[in-house]
Parts: C-alpha cells; structure tokens; sequence
C-alpha cells in the first residue's frame, strides 16, 4: 500500500493522484500503484509542489517495512538511524539579534 500526503499543493497535482488512488481525507491518497507508476507520480509531484509540501509513505524492503520520500518547503526529513528511518525536524534559521530556544 501507498500514501501520499499533500500539504498545500497545487489544485492540478490532487486532481492528477485521483487518477491512481483514492482521496481517503483532505489532501491523503490512498493506493496500491505499481512502482514504476509510484515513482513517476513522485516525480510529477516533487517536481510541482511549489511552497507546499509532498510526503509518500511506501513499502520497502527494510526492518520497518517501509520508507518514506518528502518534498517542498519547510518539511520534515527522513534521516536513516542504524537502520531505522527518523523523521529530522526542520531548523529554523537564526538571526543575530535572536536567541536559541530552551
């Protein structure tokens, strides 16, 4: 099974993932499409998202069973911890004038 998440994404990219899975919620698309399929959706998606935010959830041959793929602005990244896929939130840059937070 696949996932894929839009966050603010253009009107023409939903419209083009009903084509292969089913808008289960507001801007989550559930399906099972082949990979080549799956890859050029990504493609087509990371390539359009523009200031939203794009994230698949698709199954992998790893110890958790699947990977995830992000795209867009401001998103959160998978980092690969000894083999367990993390979720690194983003850093929010620093000005001079400005403190880090406790």
């Amino acid at each position: 099974m696949t996932v894929i998440i839009l966050i603010a994404a253009p009107e023409g990219l939903r419209g083009h993932l009903t084509r292969w899975m089913v808008e289960a919620s507001a801007g989550v698309f559930v399906g099972n499409p082949s990979r080549r399929i799956r890859d050029r959706l990504w493609e087509l998606l990371a390539t359009r998202i523009g200031d939203g935010q794009a994230i698949l959830i698709e199954p992998a041959a790893n110890e958790q069973g699947w990977a995830v793929r992000t795209a867009g602005r401001d998103r959160w990244q998978p980092v690969d911890f000894d083999g367990l896929i993390l979720s690194a939130r983003p850093q929010k840059q620093l000005n001079e004038n400005s403190r880090p937070a406790r």
